[in-house]
């Protein structure tokens, strides 16, 4: 069975993660391509590269784990206090020795995927170099995902678009014809999950899918971005970039941990009101998703990151349920269950 997921954001980390002990499901993760915050900044703008650091999180989650994990650590370990390599991890900065050793990214990419055991496929949206643009309703406009992901006021975004023409990769375009299910989200909706859907192709080829599409909702509201907004809106702004409708969206149910969401309480935000219903031919699925544990900064790092998190064996239990049901999903389960790690 054929899953991709359409993010490349911490949230389809959480998603990969899930589902790769179920060995029978062919994953496969079209990256965003967009990101131009901390070191990816230094990385387009210094070094002529598309961003890395959603790749290096995909080949993470897809990664084969070992006993002492120390791999994992050292990839994801963060350099502070030396202002040349602040902000860095050791991940971003092999991943750009490999593309100069093999002058070219998708080779890098493939032979780090082939380096740690990548169960599953990595695949950038668009090999084009294009920053995202956000107009707002009091007038201004923005360029860049790293200004939109934290602007300095509570706006609302009412025209997106990249800066310039960028062509799907074709290998995404063919996973997305492959698949038999598409998952999008947890992720920000204007810096993580909308912006795949603005590269050419990558709209038309879900549209035209015979798979079905997954969303899995963020749990807290994001300031410019889903702040006073509610499931359904975001729902349909989803599906009109698409053209189609959402097969089935997946909440949470689950109780947010008190100090995590009191956080946000204070910055302003709020849960992600559940109006959603069944009217349009979704499939609602409310599970407890959320994780409990409090997650904090990593050291050296100079983004602002989301602290109130999905719990990746939730997610994917809740996602292989509904893998599950189908007829071709029952058959896959019988003949291959014994091989759930």
């Amino acid at each position: 069975m054929n899953i991709v997921v359409i993010g490349g954001g911490t949230g389809s980390t959480v998603v990969l993660e899930g589902l790769k002990k179920y060995r029978e499901l062919h994953l496969s993760v079209i990256v965003g391509m967009m990101d131009d915050g901390g070191s990816n900044a230094v990385v387009r703008d210094e070094l002529g590269l598309l961003p890395l650091s959603d790749v290096r999180k995909s080949i993470l989650a897809l990664s084969e784990d070992n006993e002492s994990n120390y791999l994992r650590r050292l990839l994801t370990y963060r350099y502070s206090g030396c202002d040349n390599l602040n902000g860095h991890t050791l991940g971003n900065l092999l991943m750009i020795a490999m593309s100069d050793i093999l002058g070219s990214e998708i080779e890098a990419i493939d032979t780090l995927s082939q380096m740690f055991g990548v169960r599953g496929s990595v695949i950038p949206v668009t090999l084009d170099d294009v920053r995202l643009v956000a107009e707002y309703d009091d007038g201004t406009k923005i360029v860049g995902e790293h200004y939109i992901d934290e602007p300095e006021k509570d706006i609302n975004i009412v025209k997106f678009y990249l800066n310039g023409k960028a062509q799907a990769f074709p290998r995404a375009i063919q996973a997305i014809k492959e698949a038999d299910y598409i998952i999008l989200g947890p992720g920000d909706l204007y810096t993580t999950l909308l912006p795949n859907l603005l590269v050419d192709g990558i709209g038309k080829a879900m549209k035209k899918s015979h798979a079905k599409i997954v969303y899995i909702s963020n749990l807290m509201t994001k300031i410019g971005q889903t702040r006073h907004k509610s499931v359904k809106d975001i729902v349909n702004i989803i599906e009109g970039y698409i053209g189609r409708n959402l097969d089935y969206v997946l909440l949470n149910s689950g109780r947010i941990p008190k100090e995590a969401f009191q956080r946000y309480i204070e910055d302003g935000e709020n849960l992600i009101k559940d109006d959603i219903d069944e009217s349009k031919g979704h499939t609602i699925i409310r599970k407890d998703l959320v994780a409990n544990d409090d997650i904090k900064q990593e050291k050296g790092d100079i983004l602002k990151r989301s602290f109130v998190r999905h719990d990746s064996r939730k997610v994917g239990k809740a996602l292989y349920r509904i893998f599950t049901k189908s007829p071709l999903g029952r058959f896959f389960r019988n003949i291959f269950g014994q091989y759930i790690d």
